[in-house]
């Protein structure tokens, strides 16, 4: 019987060999129809998913559908001159970007090609491609070490470590970009590489930004990938793998980056436009349903590797931008499902001047504080349990008058960390800076100070601990022991005795006697 059946299947297989020597291959193809930058091509039999074609007048295409009898393309740029019968050849690749520390200081399109007015790029060091698998779980090592925003209610609440993918999600002018650009600021003196991947931006904004990382000195270590509003759908989609493939390769030569995703709201957005074109079903809020997919596999390539593969990172910071602070909706819950944690933007915290917008109650860094230093995690551990218990009260004080003396004394130290939590944009501050002031924080030593004094405080008081021993010190060791919290307890006091003493029209009464601190 199963003589037989090799025999058959020897037969079946020769007639289907005879079948395919006699079908022509082709490995050009002609335009059947364009619409809005999809193409529809015949021939090209041996294309592949994904494989890069160009058409007779330069430009450059994706393969995206495989069909029966033709092939589905979305261009990469000028498609006015594509018509019906232009010829489509094969490349044989997937779309590559170039890749290199020429790169950094510079503007460039989701193609790798320089946009910022100066010489093109011509000596890039290598070629990614744009796509490629996420590292494996036994080339990545847990997350450990802290990438430093400057940002003190980040660092301290919300810690964010090198390799790690943290979302910043909350509706138009917020603060999201703020926050991301602050970080890269952050990054100076720190041998961190950045990138900034603007997605559906304005080209004002893109420059502005660029402007800004150019006065604070940031520029130099930052690659800026640019798909503008007016870009094709295509570009847009393409933009963050680019970006991630520039960063990529730094990660492999054992660098740490920090790559920016501004926003993949647009991202989702134009990748819904490609599809609806190449006549794929749709979905939920009429999304494809491989949308999960497209941000999956791009976040999953943020990670930190082992050091058997280079010791390099990643560390992501996505943007998606809400409606209306619903972050139910499909794209937010898709990456906040993906990412590591969020940092949740309100409006009405914005529109009263408090800076960053967060919520406490809703954002989460799911890494915490195995992100953070021992001398961090010592001072800021009661920090939020703090903040939730002034945020219940000043909502209960507002339906009654009479407070009894502990829940005064809850609020007037809540107030006052509000305000050591507020921080303008593009000034950021040192780790060991923030540590200092949350430890005056801990031990009630700001309690003495008025409320319209606190910023004030905050700017000197690390400048006077800096002139002591204490601070390189604290440096090295990166812990509190017990004997350099009292010497750290008696310099504050000091400190906030001097501070106080210079204010003409301090009540004694109304903040306590300084001359009477409590233990601790």
């Amino acid at each position: 019987m199963s003589n037989k059946l090799d025999m058959f299947s020897s037969i079946i297989k020769s007639k289907i060999d005879k079948y395919l020597d006699k079908i022509e291959k082709h490995e050009d193809g002609y335009v059947i129809s364009v619409k809005d930058g999809v193409v529809i091509a015949n021939g090209l039999s041996d294309v592949m998913l994904d494989e890069t074609v160009i058409f007779e007048n330069g430009t450059h295409g994706i393969v995206m559908n495989l069909e029966e009898d033709c092939v589905c393309i979305i261009c990469l740029g000028n498609f006015s001159d594509i018509k019906e019968g232009s010829l489509v050849k094969r490349t044989k690749n997937i779309l590559s970007v170039g890749v290199g520390d020429n790169l950094l200081g510079r503007i460039v399109d989701p193609l790798g090609k320089a946009i910022d007015g100066n010489t093109p790029i011509t000596n890039y060091t290598a070629f990614n491609p744009i796509d490629t698998l996420a590292p494996g779980v036994m080339k990545r090592k847990s997350v450990n070490q802290p990438l430093e925003t400057g940002i003190l209610l980040i660092d301290s609440m919300f810690p964010i470590g090198k390799g790690q993918r943290e979302l910043i999600i909350g509706d138009r002018q917020t603060g999201k970009t703020t926050i991301a650009i602050d970080t890269i600021i952050n990054q100076k003196n720190k041998n961190v590489y950045c990138v900034y991947v603007a997605i559906g931006q304005k080209n004002s904004s893109v420059m502005q930004v660029s402007m800004t990382l150019k006065y604070h000195d940031a520029l130099k270590y930052t690659t800026i990938v640019s798909a503008a509003a007016s870009d094709a759908p295509a570009i847009k989609y393409i933009a963050p793998y680019s970006g991630m493939a520039i960063a990529e390769y730094w990660m492999s030569k054992g660098k740490d980056v920090l790559i920016i995703f501004d926003d993949l709201s647009k991202h989702a957005a134009s990748y819904r436009t490609i599809s609806l074109l190449l006549r794929r079903p749709p979905g939920r809020e009429a999304y494809p349903g491989d949308i999960f997919y497209l941000h999956s596999r791009l976040l999953e390539r943020a990670c930190r590797l082992d050091k058997k593969f280079g010791g390099g990172s990643i560390t992501a910071l996505p943007i998606i931008e809400t409606q209306a602070e619903d972050i139910s909706a499909y794209i937010p819950t898709n990456v906040i499902s993906i990412t590591d944690g969020q940092l949740f933007m309100v409006s009405s915290m914005f529109n009263e001047g408090q800076r960053p917008a967060i919520s406490t109650g809703l954002s989460v860094s799911r890494v915490g504080s195995a992100a953070q230093i021992k001398a961090m995690k010592q001072v800021c551990s009661s920090l939020k349990l703090e903040l939730a218990q002034y945020e219940e009260l000043i909502s209960f004080s507002q339906f009654s008058s009479d407070l009894d003396k502990s829940t005064k004394k809850i609020l007037e130290h809540g107030k006052r960390i509000m305000l050591v939590i507020n921080q303008i944009k593009n000034n950021t501050m040192d780790q060991f800076d923030q540590i200092i002031i949350l430890f005056a924080v801990k031990y009630y030593l700001i309690d003495w100070i008025p409320l319209d004094k606190i910023s004030l405080f905050k700017e000197e008081l690390p400048t006077f601990i800096n002139k002591h021993k204490i601070r390189k010190i604290l440096v090295e060791k990166k812990e509190f022991t017990n004997d350099m919290i009292n010497e750290m307890s008696a310099l504050i006091k000091s400190f906030v005795k001097q501070f106080v003493s210079k204010i003409k029209d301090y009540d004694p009464k109304k903040y306590g006697d300084i001359n009477i601190f409590k233990k601790f």
